[in-house]
C-alpha cells in the first residue's frame, strides 16, 4: 500500500484499493485466529496445533480463503491490488523501476511463505495437541462475521475494479488516473512473475512443515537469520537501546532538575518569606510602650530625613 501511494498518481488508486480489500480478509483472518484460540483452549502456539480443518471446516474455509486473498491467488481479492502496484512499481522506470519492481516481488514470495506456514501448522500437519485438548467449532455467532468477510476476500477486487469504479471515485480527490508513459513489463508479464513468486514461497513452505515433522517446540540450534527474526529482527533491542534506555536517563535528569531547580527555588522562595516573617514577629511584642517607642523612633527618622532633604 505504501509502495503503490509512493509510486504517485499512477499507484494512488491501487495503494487505496490496497487499503480497502485487506479490510476484509485481514480482518476475517485475525477473527480465525481468535476462533482457533477459543477452539484451542487459549492454546497461541501454532507448533501445538496441526490437523483441525477437520475439527473446525467452517473456521478452516473461512480463514483459507482470506488466506489466498492475502498471498494474490486470482481471482481473490489480493490478487487485483498486488498485481497492480508489482506492475506500476516495475514500469517506474530505470533501475528505480526494477529494483522496487523486484522488492515487491520478493515481498509477494516472503507473505506467500509466512501465510502458508500459519495454515499448515494450524489445519493441514499432523496434530500435535496435548491429550486434554479437544479442539471444537467456533459458535454461529462467532463463525458468521467471518463467513461474511470471505466472501468480501473473494468479491471485492473484482467489484472495485469493474469498470474502473474505484478509479472513478477516487478522481475527484487524486486527480485523473495517471497511466505509465513507458511499459517495461506487460500486465500478463507481471501476473506471471507474481504468481511464480508465490508457487515459490507457498512451496518452500509446505516442503517444511507439511511434508517434514514439526516439533511442539521451535529448535534452538537454528541460523543466525531465524534468530533474529525470531526476535522480530532485533527492533526491541534497537528501540531499548536507541530509545528507551537514553530516554530513561534523560527523564531521570529531568526529574532531578526539576526537584532540585525548580522545586528548590519555590522552596527558597517560602523559606526566605517563612525567615522574614519570624524577624518581623519578633518586633510585635505586645505592649503598648514598645509600639509608641517604635513610632516615636519612627517619626524621627522622617523628620531627620525631610531636614536633611530641605537643607
Amino acid at each position: 500500500m505504501v509502495l503503490g501511494a509512493g509510486l504517485g498518481p499512477a499507484g494512488y488508486a491501487f495503494a487505496i484499493m490496497h487499503l480497502l480489500t485487506p479490510g476484509f480478509f485481514k480482518a476475517g483472518m485475525f477473527l480465525g485466529a481468535g476462533s482457533v484460540m477459543h477452539g484451542m483452549n487459549d492454546q497461541v502456539d501454532m507448533r501445538r496445533y496441526g490437523a483441525l480443518r477437520k475439527f473446525m471446516p467452517i473456521t478452516f474455509a473461512t480463514f483459507g480463503l482470506g488466506y489466498l486473498a492475502i498471498i494474490g491467488v486470482p481471482p481473490f481479492a489480493g490478487f487485483y491490488s498486488k498485481d497492480a502496484i508489482i506492475e506500476t512499481a516495475f514500469n517506474a522506470g530505470g533501475v528505480k523501476g526494477i529494483l522496487l519492481g523486484s522488492t515487491a516481488l520478493l515481498g509477494a514470495a516472503i507473505t506467500a511463505f509466512y501465510m502458508t506456514r500459519v495454515m499448515v501448522l494450524t489445519f493441514t500437519s499432523k496434530e500435535r495437541w496435548e491429550d486434554d485438548q479437544h479442539p471444537h467449532e467456533s459458535p454461529l455467532l462467532m463463525w458468521l462475521p467471518m463467513a461474511i468477510l470471505a466472501i468480501g476476500s473473494v468479491t471485492t477486487g473484482f467489484l472495485f475494479t469493474r469498470g474502473h469504479a474505484l478509479v472513478n471515485w477516487l478522481a475527484p480527490v487524486v486527480g485523473e488516473h495517471a497511466e505509465d508513459e513507458k511499459v517495461l513489463l506487460q500486465p500478463v508479464v507481471v501476473s506471471a512473475l507474481a504468481l511464480l513468486a508465490v508457487v515459490i514461497g507457498v512451496a518452500i513452505a509446505i516442503r517444511k512443515y507439511q511434508l517434514s515433522d514439526v516439533e511442539k517446540v521451535a529448535p534452538q540450534n537454528v541460523s543466525f537469520f531465524t534468530r533474529i527474526a525470531r526476535k522480530d529482527l532485533m527492533q526491541d533491542s534497537f528501540n531499548e537501546a536507541v530509545f528507551m534506555k537514553p530516554g530513561q536517563t534523560l527523564t531521570a535528569l529531568l526529574v532531578q532538575g526539576d526537584e532540585k531547580v525548580v522545586d528548590g527555588a519555590v522552596r527558597g522562595v517560602g523559606t526566605m518569606a517563612l525567615g522574614a516573617g519570624s524577624a518581623l514577629r519578633k518586633t510585635q511584642t505586645g505592649f503598648a510602650r514598645s509600639y509608641a517607642a517604635l513610632i516615636l523612633i519612627g517619626a524621627i527618622v522622617l523628620i531627620a530625613g525631610i531636614w536633611v532633604v530641605t537643607q
